[in-house]
């Protein structure tokens, strides 16, 4: 109440009895003796006690949900991502109304990541549509609001799965070696750069996942994994076996994905789904801050190209029922009930 902080506006209410009113926190009249000071949970409370409503600050009308804030917050980022450094977060918190560490602390909450981890992410989206349209990659890097050529190559690998120029040609001459291996729950496909995982997927043969690889990145070379596996390759492969042989943990493996904003946001929350346990589609829209995109999460969640390590299986339906799983149900309950049993025993 003694900052005016605006972002706590709805959660309490104060009353002063010497002018017989009650007000928000943020109210901009001059502040009153503590003595004269009482506390109230809600309007009501305080007009059962005698109290007005202060004229200034007007206690009873609709305050706009924290979500909402944030998404709207969302919406002026993806406006203004462009804008280079100048997209503080002094100047976020001026926009929003808030103090910068409400803002932090509330964008987190509703999004799901900081305000930086979100403008990045927009700025990332932007750059993929301007490496096309650019003359040169550096024009595009600046004009998507990067302040610098390093800033966007310290950050690129696990959001646009390549550097800025590779991305550009297709994955031109990026070179991606796969192995597969027979598992409980049938033939998996695993590549890779040498900045980490870009494909784990199941399927029935090795044409068909070869194909799938070569449609993911079309201008890649492609080629089988080299024997012996390098170790960091083999590291991975044993941290799969191990998750489908029954002792599945929250997998740490390195990746290497392209992703929109929205893709980042929704796997980067499926990732925090602990072991064994589920979520609807309408769970992850409400968790990442867009309540209302169920159906992109639903898009999102098909979109996912390694298998396990984005554990998009945690997903199920509204009603509880298994739904949606692109490498089929039967591995869907299979993947479930491995989990509930690891996190039982």
């Amino acid at each position: 109440m003694l900052e005016k902080d605006k972002g706590r506006d709805g959660s309490f209410f104060f009353g002063v009895t010497t002018t017989g009113v009650y007000c928000r926190p943020s109210c901009p009249a001059r502040r009153p003796l503590r003595r004269n000071v009482r506390f109230y949970e809600t309007p009501a409370q305080a007009e059962i006690d005698g109290l007005r409503p202060c004229r200034r600050c007007r206690p009873n009308a609709s305050i706009a949900e924290p979500g909402a804030r944030m998404r709207e917050l969302c919406e002026y980022i993806r406006e203004h991502c462009d804008s280079g450094d100048a997209l503080t977060l002094a100047r976020l918190a001026q926009h929003a109304k808030l103090s910068p560490f409400h803002l932090q602390r509330s964008f987190r909450a509703a999004i799901g990541v900081s305000p930086r981890e979100y403008i990045e992410a927009c700025r990332l989206e932007a750059l993929k549509g301007r490496l096309r349209a650019s003359g040169t990659v550096t024009d595009a890097i600046y004009e998507a609001g990067f302040g610098s050529s390093s800033r966007v190559y310290e950050r690129v690998d696990s959001r646009l799965g390549m550097t800025p120029g590779e991305y550009r040609a297709g994955g031109g001459n990026l070179p991606i070696s796969w192995a597969t291996a027979n598992t409980a729950l049938g033939l998996l496909m695993m590549a890779a750069t040498d900045r980490g995982l870009c494909f784990v997927q199941f399927g029935e043969s090795n044409e068909e996942l070869l194909a799938k690889l070569r449609a993911e990145y079309p201008a890649a070379e492609i080629l089988p994994m080299a024997q012996p596996c390098p170790e960091q390759f083999s590291a991975w492969t044993q941290a799969l076996a191990e998750y489908l042989d029954g002792n599945p943990p929250q997998l740490d493996i390195a990746l290497d994905i392209r992703a929109t904003a929205f893709q980042f946001k929704v796997w980067n929350y499926l990732q925090s789904i602990p072991c064994g346990e589920v979520r609807s589609y309408a769970d992850v829209a409400a968790g990442i801050g867009q309540p209302s995109a169920a159906r992109a999460v639903g898009r999102a969640c098909a979109s996912n190209r390694v298998a396990l390590v984005i554990p998009c299986h945690r997903v199920i339906r509204s009603s509880g029922d298994p739904g949606g799983y692109r490498w089929g149900l039967q591995r869907q309950r299979a993947l479930l009930d491995c989990e509930r049993k690891a996190r039982q025993g």
